[in-house]
């Protein structure tokens, strides 16, 4: 069998979530023909999906080093995986090389680069917004959109439908769940067109019994999808899934719909001229930021970020079973490794200096990162004994430790968004950092919600201050935690039908300003 063979079968078998099969294929394919570019960023690709980021980093760089085409994603992809391995100067040096490279490209032009690196590494919002118009300019110069129309008036419901490659057992369906179910037939139809495969989970279950229609579209091409939900004659459509891993723009750059959002599960704007408006609220989307999005703003009266109040709240896992000690303060950062920067755990470090009783308690995301945060906090002056490492668990066995923790510590520029949710939800309070973008503004959005404004900090010696003060009074976390638990059932946050009636009611007004020939304009709460 010849290379390019064995790369095509490594493709497919990456499509097919088979990654350590398609390893195997693309290391043979490497081995008849070690200088082909595109079959090392594949190799790293998959290298990426099993965990090991680092090796993937590698992976890339040398595709890079083959002048492989797509130069600018690919650069994009390998800052990023070099801030998932949490090695920082490489990742600084990559995002540097980026940086450059973007530059060097005219202002309008379109490339396809990754929106999603710069949504949640930058704490730029005019750089955000410049990456996001040029990836959304390189569809729009692909895409042939569909015959225009316009919004009209019927009666019945609105017909809405929500996009996406995640129904399926995914953070993005665990926050809008309930939502859905809570939505007012009356009021809308709900159409869920999913592009993602059927994982055979109780949440892809429970997302079909949600909606009146569920178009499973897993395969079909992006014109294909913009076809059946021009067909379906949906009056608004929503797109939940943005610029990140399987981006469905292209379906929203053929401009099935009048009406086109974008929501909840892209960070920052979709530069896109095909989109109209971006739904946030006061916090992650004021308008006295407009000038860094595309779309005109719609603003939620409450976050606009839903949860699931049906979810599982398990009784707290013991300190032993979560590996703790429990005479410690714990400080939990379970994130994702990206947001974990040089600067955050710096600081992380400091407080661990400060408070000599206190454990860090991070996610082991991957397969690197416990040897270099280790690394790490040595060279901070850190014992390696004073970091303790969680595995990734299923949600409600996630949940049932997560109470075990003292204090949450948010990250930045890229807050916690739906583990955030998750700590408040289990009593655990959360100290964040608020910041120009979007992704560093969700932190404070959630806690608006929960009455705890006080844990939002303006600075960095702020945050390092209103931590270690929280860490250092007992009483004052069990008050928050009695807050927390009692208010539960009472605040907006955690209340999936409020938020379905609210987005409902914006929803209608959006309509109502199509179908009566008005242009998209700003939408306060």
């Amino acid at each position: 069998m010849d290379a390019a063979t064995l790369t095509r079968q490594g493709v497919a078998l990456q499509g097919q979530g088979r990654h350590r099969e398609a390893v195997q294929c693309f290391m043979q394919s490497l081995g008849l023909k070690i200088d082909d570019a595109f079959t090392h960023y594949r190799l790293g690709v998959s290298f990426r999906d099993c965990g090991m980021k680092l090796e993937a980093a590698e992976c890339i760089r040398t595709a890079l080093a083959l002048r492989f085409d797509d130069e600018l994603f690919a650069r994009g992809l390998l800052a990023y995986m070099e801030r998932e391995g949490c090695r920082w100067a490489s990742a600084d040096a990559e995002w540097r090389a980026l940086e450059r490279a973007i530059d060097a490209r005219p202002a309008g032009a379109a490339l396809q680069v990754n929106p999603f690196v710069h949504a949640v590494l930058s704490d730029d919002p005019r750089r955000i917004r410049r990456v996001a118009e040029h990836y959304a300019r390189f569809f729009e110069g692909i895409v042939k959109p569909l015959p225009p129309v316009q919004a009209r008036a019927h009666d019945g419901p609105l017909r809405v439908a929500y996009l996406s490659a995640d129904f399926q057992q995914h953070a993005t369906a665990q926050l809008m769940v309930q939502m859905l179910e809570a939505h007012d037939p009356g009021r809308v139809e709900v159409t869920l067109v999913s592009a993602g495969a059927d994982d055979g989970s109780a949440m892809r279950q429970r997302l079909k019994r949600a909606c009146h229609r569920f178009e499973d579209l897993h395969g079909a091409t992006h014109d294909a999808m913009a076809r059946r939900i021009r067909a379906l004659g949906i009056d608004v459509l929503v797109d939940v899934k943005g610029a990140t891993d399987g981006t469905l723009l292209p379906v929203l750059a053929a401009r099935p719909a009048p009406l086109q959002l974008n929501w909840l599960a892209f960070p920052g704007t979709s530069g896109a001229g095909f989109i109209d408006y971006v739904v946030g609220d006061r916090i992650v989307t004021p308008l006295a930021q407009a000038a860094h999005f595309t779309e005109k703003i719609a603003q939620l009266p409450g976050c606009y970020q839903p949860n699931d109040a049906h979810r599982s709240r398990p009784a707290a896992a013991s300190r032993a079973d979560a590996g703790l000690p429990d005479d410690a303060i714990v400080l939990c950062g379970f994130h994702q490794s990206f947001k974990i920067s040089e600067r955050v755990f710096t600081r992380w470090c400091e407080l661990l200096q400060r408070l000599p009783g206190a454990v860090l308690w991070l996610l082991e995301w991957n397969a690197n990162v416990r040897a270099s945060l280790t690394a790490a906090a040595a060279a901070r002056g850190i014992d390696a004994a004073r970091l303790r490492f969680a595995p990734l668990l299923p949600l409600e066995q996630h949940l049932a430790r997560l109470a075990c923790a003292d204090v949450f510590l948010d990250a930045w520029p890229c807050n916690a968004h739906t583990t955030a949710g998750e700590a408040l939800w289990m009593g655990v309070p959360v100290v964040t950092l608020l910041g120009a973008t979007f992704a560093q503004r969700v932190g404070a959005s959630l806690l608006h919600q929960v009455g705890l404004e006080a844990l939002v900090c303006a600075d960095e010696a702020g945050y390092v201050e209103t931590v270690a003060a929280l860490a250092e009074d007992a009483p004052r976390r069990a008050a928050l935690r009695e807050q927390l638990q009692r208010r539960r059932a009472a605040s907006p946050l955690f209340d999936g039908e409020r938020f379905a009636r609210d987005f409902e009611s914006l929803l209608q007004r959006l309509w109502a300003r199509a179908c009566a020939g008005l242009p998209p304009e700003h939408l306060p709460a």
